[in-house]
């Protein structure tokens, strides 16, 4: 029975542990409840204050900001002010300067209105007395201004050619002298050959027993060799050699080549003479482009299209008056660069210009026509630009000149007039005398003439009673103007008037 009473004490203990355990964590909970309030309101606090202060600074901010924007306004509108002040201050004087400029138009008008009523009037004094000059006189206007002009002419005829041949001297003199330093300051400069070089066609035999052996068998090695070659071969009389004919000079290098591949190897047959011409051909090709190479590598040009490279290649088999044309082209091309440097000139056109100046000259024996026009055909095929391509066709003075013409044109007749530049056959040399006498005689006072010098001068002996000493200068002026015209020549010729007059007497 105690043991239940005991039970009963504890279970009754434990629910009152129980309970006040509970009402322990229930104050202890509120007491934390509020400690957090307490937080939240503190936070809350701070936020507000916060905010006061940011909106105090906010206000402060935007009150500055309107107050900048007011000092600025009113400074652009006292700018306006001033800027309009400004504009029409320049209105009023601008305004008066439109006044001023008609006053002074109008002063203008009426002076030009009394000019033209003065001039009206000494127009009509001078037709008044005009009139009356040929009323008394008894002749016109032009009539009286011709005697004049002749009488005048008359009595000062000799001060005039006195006046003339001073002027003539001194002009030409400070020309030649000018020209004659540029010449010599490019020809030094220019480092050329002054040899003449000219294309053989003599091929040269170890013994005459070799005539017999090109020949062959019922001549039927040289027919294989002049039927694949085209040309002729001449066999003589001429010991220890043989020549080459032909119209194409390329043919007669190959022709040449292959005759001497052909002694050199001393097995001469129909089979070796074509298989020897092949080879002779392939080598020749190779040379030639070599050639054109070399010569664009000497002059310093590049960027020219290679078929238009071996054709400047083959003027190095072709001569003109024995002078070798390649050799002549590039001395052209250096000297009108010099002298394209003297003057001012585009050089490369200049030096592309003289290099290109003489391509028709390559291919003239094969088509018709004149190597200028040739050669500008094959210029512009290559896409070489105008104003080169148009010296190869002017540079002879068919067409109009331009600068870069007339530059080749100079560098061409120092390059062909040259000691040993050039040879000249009895004939042309026969034939250029004889027309330059002509054009001589055909002008009227002409008593004779000579052409001395190798035709580089010449002399005319006029008719003293027909030529005075005006007409003399004038007619040499003519001579050489007309020499110009028909003739083509390298270098100069010098025109010589000769006017002498004697008077005989005899003292008895």
């Amino acid at each position: 029975m105690q043991n239940i009473y005991w039970a009963i004490a504890l279970f009754c203990g434990i629910i009152g542990g129980v309970a006040f355990g509970y009402q322990l964590r229930k104050i202890w909970a509120f007491k934390r409840k509020d400690t957090i309030e307490a937080k939240i309101e503190n936070l809350i606090n701070e936020a507000k204050t916060k905010q006061k202060e940011i909106l105090l600074e906010a206000n402060d901010k935007a009150l500055k900001v309107i107050e900048d924007a007011k000092r600025e306004s009113k400074e652009r509108e006292q700018e306006l002010v001033r800027s309009q002040q400004r504009l029409e201050k320049r209105e009023a004087l601008f305004d008066q300067k439109l006044l001023d400029l008609e006053n002074k138009k109008q002063e203008l008008l009426e002076k030009a209105e009394k000019v033209e009523k003065i001039k009206e009037e000494v127009n009509k004094i001078k037709v008044d007395q005009l009139a009356k000059l040929e009323k008394i006189a008894a002749m016109n206007k032009e009539e009286a201004g011709r005697i004049l002009f002749d009488n005048v002419e008359n009595e000062i005829k000799e001060d005039l050619v006195v006046r003339i041949k001073k002027l003539s001297y001194q002009t030409s003199e400070e020309l030649e002298r000018k020209s004659k330093q540029m010449l010599i300051s490019v020809i030094e400069r220019c480092a050329s050959s002054h040899a003449s070089e000219s294309t053989t066609t003599t091929v040269g035999l170890p013994s005459d027993e070799m005539k017999g052996r090109i020949i062959g068998r019922e001549g039927r090695n040289i027919r294989t060799f002049e039927q694949l070659t085209g040309v002729e071969i001449i066999v003589d009389d001429t010991p220890g050699a043989i020549t080459i004919s032909g119209f194409s000079p390329i043919r007669r290098q190959v022709a040449k080549k292959a005759l001497e591949k052909l002694i050199s190897d001393g097995r001469i047959h129909p089979a070796r003479i074509e298989e020897t011409i092949e080879a002779a051909k392939k080598e020749l090709a190779i040379e030639i482009n070599k050639a054109g190479e070399d010569a664009l590598y000497q002059v310093g040009i590049t960027g020219i299209d290679p078929k238009l490279v071996q054709i400047l290649g083959r003027l190095k088999y072709r001569t003109s008056y024995g002078q070798n044309i390649l050799q002549h082209s590039i001395e052209v091309a250096n000297l009108a660069g010099l002298l394209a440097q003297e003057l001012g000139v585009d050089i490369g056109i200049a030096k592309r210009g003289g290099l290109f100046h003489d391509i028709g000259k390559a291919v003239d024996h094969e088509v018709a026509g004149g190597h200028p026009e040739i050669g500008y055909d094959i210029l512009k095929k290559f896409g070489v630009a105008e104003e080169i391509a148009y010296i190869a066709k002017a540079h002879h003075e068919d067409h109009p000149q331009t600068l870069e013409c007339v530059v080749v044109k100079v560098a061409d007749a120092i390059s062909g007039a040259r000691p040993g530049a050039r040879k000249d056959t009895y004939e042309h040399y026969l034939q250029r005398l004889e027309e330059l006498e002509n054009i001589a005689t055909s002008f009227e006072g002409v008593e004779k003439c000579y052409a001395i010098q190798a035709g580089r001068e010449i002399r005319i002996f006029v008719v003293p009673n027909q030529i005075d000493d005006l007409a003399a200068f004038k007619l040499a002026k003519a001579v050489a103007t007309k020499i110009e015209q028909d003739l083509k020549y390298p270098g100069e010729i010098k025109v010589t008037v000769i006017r002498e007059t004697r008077v005989v007497e005899y003292a008895r």
